[in-house]
């Protein structure tokens, strides 16, 4: 069984560098491997493409290049 929004996600990566050179800077909405939605922030990208699309059938994914738009780092001060 497959993760959410896997297929999405994968297609992010397998196009990201297209994807940026069209969208740097927005937050894209992909759906079923479609750029469904370009917007300038997260929470206007989610309350939008919620309108029309059921909650946790999209992705909302910032475009721009590198892993730093998909990764995130915590730190900790316990030793």
């Amino acid at each position: 069984m497959s993760k959410p929004l896997e297929k999405e996600f994968k297609h992010y990566l397998e196009n990201q560098q297209k994807l940026v050179e069209q969208y740097h800077g927005k937050f894209i909405v992909i759906k079923n491997c479609k750029v469904i939605g370009v917007y300038d922030n997260e929470l206007e990208a989610i309350e939008k493409t919620s309108k029309k699309e059921q909650l946790g059938t999209f992705l909302v994914q910032k475009c721009e290049p590198g892993s730093d738009s998909y990764t995130q780092t915590y730190h900790s001060r316990v030793t």
